[in-house]
């Protein structure tokens, strides 16, 4: 079953077109990856979905339910979450209060300890740092508190838009572990990633998009032995 459904949107920043009557679905339980370089849309496309940018034409729908033009809190009531570019932590707050932020949802609320228990047993270090103002955790820490304050939603759509960005390589590794480790757990993920080589080994669908279009589409494995994918974006 598809959890998420995107047909046929398009969206501009004024008068510029952005986005070019896209389509693409998630399969619930699956990872799905939306590639792409610099500019190609994929963020819009994530903020779209979300609700903080209007579309021109189209629409979404989630489990089913048409979300589009739907307010950002109403769609992220519907279980759908979006770990964000850059973080977007409150740098001042504590770890555990960026965390708290994360449940502030009349239906997680309720469930705000066992949530947070369960962020603290899948990021031991963010336990350890709970007290620590966020700006002082390094930047895998941070991108750890982004994902443990998105699963404070509970949700069953997590979205993850560049979460590797500016990190070493050793952590961007750990960022893709924690990826797979959620999607183990039973989450459907829709994942936008600049790290083409990483997200194809674990994505089970990917989408690539170019100007604004979804130009390809296919398995993760038929992908990566794409000699068109491997050239635009793993330099062989």
């Amino acid at each position: 079953m598809n959890i998420l459904e995107v047909d046929g949107i398009s969206v501009f920043y004024g008068d510029t077109q952005a986005i070019w009557d896209i389509s693409f679905s998630v399969t619930a339980g699956q990872i799905v990856a939306l590639l792409g370089a610099n500019g190609a849309g994929k963020t819009t496309t994530l903020k779209t979905i979300c609700g903080l940018l209007p579309m021109a034409a189209g629409r979404t729908t989630f489990q089913e339910k048409t979300i589009s033009g739907m307010p950002v809190h109403d769609i992220a009531d519907l279980e759908i979450t979006l770990v964000p570019e850059g973080r977007q932590l409150f740098a001042k707050m504590s770890v555990e209060d960026n965390l708290l932020i994360g449940s502030y949802l009349k239906r997680t609320k309720p469930n705000r300890s066992k949530n947070l228990k369960q962020v603290y047993d899948l990021f031991p270090r963010l336990a350890e740092r709970k007290n620590q103002q966020a700006e002082t955790l390094s930047g895998g820490e941070q991108q750890m508190l982004a994902i443990g304050r998105a699963l404070m939603q509970e949700p069953q759509l997590i979205m993850f838009d560049e979460p590797s960005l500016g990190l070493a390589p050793i952590l961007v590794l750990e960022i893709f572990r924690i990826i797979q480790e959620l999607h183990n757990q039973g989450l459907t993920i829709f994942l936008v990633e600049q790290n083409v080589h990483q997200t194809l080994k674990i994505a089970d669908y990917c989408y690539v998009l170019e100007n604004g279009r979804v130009i390809q589409e296919g398995t993760g494995k038929a992908m990566e032995s794409d000699s068109k994918i491997r050239e635009a974006y793993l330099g062989f």
